[in-house]
């Protein structure tokens, strides 16, 4: 009753802390109590008080702690005998011999069954029975053999008993820290004899070695209850260690099962993206063709004025749907990794320097100058044309987009330091503050400025760029301040830069090799 009654308080403690909070915090302290509940109840069903688990594993401790001792207590068995046949007789000497090793081959083989079946015991208490009864055994013949040599009315004899006693309870606090009961069946009987003989002589000797036995049992149990707190406090370490581990491992699963699903989506996504930018330009082609037959007028003149202002609007809606749908195409087969290299020779300089006289107009329209840095006689670069130009225009478009009236754009073409080459497109715009960084490298991911300025854009041109790149094996870094401007370098590995070949000199033949005779 008064254990249900304890665990019925720690359950009702439980729900209290658990309807307390609702917070962030409530999965957490829900596994806790919970935790909590599963170890009250877990102690209250075991005789010891501890885990059943724990019981098992003391258990065990003690068995392996007798075998690992066992050839060290026959020889001090033998050590012992030897030294009473001093103040005994030949024949008690004989035996105590058998009685004492016969109590020592008994914990063996206890011992040696336990521990070939711990795995099997669901009932360690039974097995702490036997070994209790089995050490008071042994327990019983040390005191025998101390009672014995008492009487002797040698101080040398008595000497050796009080140095028996002490090493028969110190190898019991050794050996059964891990199980209290079993310790005390193993050091009471020989303290308690020794202990009565030297009151019964009613000498101040005797009551001088009763106190230093009480004083020497007193000491020798507080380091067994020392010792089994650090074994359960080893334990403890040990079954938080294993439940942190089991829980790692479940969130290591988890997280490689949300991940496997996130790359599969994300792959279906990309699949769908790819489909349906295909199936979306058939009609649109159409839809631009035809708006062009009828913006030109080849056909004739449209009467109303206003259909021609309509025509031109479809014609322009058309295209800037076809360079989104476009967009979403590349980025699409970059992610699912179907987007194809098409790989030449190629000048970078001069293909940055196209890009530039593409834009100059738009450039020049918003009053801002731009300025080119490139290194002279730059060898070829094996890259894909389409992609560069791509990545260039996109850089560029997005500099002159986001500079201010009267501004300056700056285009960089040189060698790295390990030989590679790179393109540096760097404004004097008003920058991004460095936590929007990753929402404007992420897909359709747009910028403060860009929302506040309402500027035209989809927020692919960014990811486009960095998958091109990726798809090079180069790097892509993105530098920028507020009010600071901004700063795009791209850099390609020097393994795709060509190198120049020496040119053949005609007229030189290569003669025969001698041969060594």
């Amino acid at each position: 009753m008064v254990a249900g009654a304890g665990f019925g308080m720690v359950v009702d403690d439980a729900e209290q802390a658990v309807g307390s909070d609702r917070g962030a915090f409530a999965p957490a302290r829900r596994r806790a109590v919970s935790m909590r509940v599963r170890e009250v109840r877990e102690r209250l069903t075991s005789d010891s008080g501890l885990r059943p688990a724990y019981d098992r594993e003391l258990t065990r401790q003690f068995a392996q702690n007798r075998l690992s001792a066992a050839l060290a207590i026959v020889i001090m068995v033998l050590a012992v005998g030897a030294a009473s046949s001093l103040w005994a007789s030949a024949s008690f000497v004989t035996i105590w011999l058998v009685s004492a090793l016969s109590s020592q081959a008994l914990m063996v083989v206890l011992a040696r069954h336990y521990v070939s079946h711990a795995k099997e015991d669901t009932h360690p208490g039974a097995w702490r029975l036997r070994f209790l009864i089995g050490e008071a055994i042994n327990g019983l013949c040390w005191s025998v053999l101390a009672t014995h040599l008492w009487g002797a009315q040698e101080e040398a004899a008595r000497l050796f008993v009080l140095f028996l006693m002490m090493l028969v309870v110190g190898k019991s606090t050794m050996l059964s820290a891990t199980l209290p009961l079993v310790m005390l069946a193993g050091a009471l009987p020989t303290a308690a004899a020794v202990i009565g003989v030297s009151l019964l002589q009613g000498s101040f000797l005797g009551t001088a070695m009763a106190a230093m036995t009480v004083g020497a049992l007193a000491y020798f149990l507080m380091l067994g209850g020392r010792l089994n707190r650090s074994a359960v406090e080893a334990l403890d370490f040990r079954a938080e260690k294993d439940a942190l581990i089991a829980e790692l491992e479940q969130a290591k699963a988890n997280s490689d099962e949300a991940r496997r699903r996130a790359e599969e989506a994300n792959l279906a996504k990309s699949r769908f993206l790819a489909t349906m930018s295909h199936e979306l330009r058939t009609p649109l082609n159409a839809i631009l063709g035809f708006s062009e037959v009828m913006k030109s007028e080849i056909f004739g003149p449209l009467t109303v004025p206003h259909y021609k202002e309509y025509v031109a609007d479809i014609h322009d809606s058309g295209q800037h749907l076809l360079n989104l749908i476009n967009e979403i195409l590349d980025l699409s087969r970059i992610e699912a990794g179907r987007y194809e290299l098409k790989e030449e020779a190629i000048n970078l300089a001069f293909l940055v320097e196209e890009c530039q006289h593409l834009l100059k107009l738009r450039a020049k329209a918003k009053g801002i100058a731009l300025r080119e840095l490139f290194e002279p006689n730059m060898p070829m670069l094996w890259a894909d044309e389409r992609a560069i130009r791509q990545v260039a225009l996109n850089l560029l478009s997005n500099a002159i987009k986001f500079t201010p009236q009267g501004g300056e754009v700056t285009l960089k073409v040189g060698w790295t330091a390990s030989g590679g080459q790179y393109v540096s497109i760097r404004d004097t715009g008003p920058g991004i503050p460095p936590e929007e960084i990753p929402t404007v490298m992420s897909s359709f991911g747009r910028g403060s400025l860009a929302i506040k300025t309402a500027e035209q854009g989809t927020g692919l041109g960014l990811p486009i760029v960095k998958g091109l790149v990726d798809l090079h094996g180069g790097t892509f870094v993105l530098r920028s301040k507020p009010r600071e401007g901004t700063e795009v370098i791209v850099t390609f590995p020097a393994s795709r830069v060509m190198e120049a070949l020496a040119p053949v000199v005609e007229g030189r033949k290569a003669g025969p090799r001698s041969r060594a005779a």
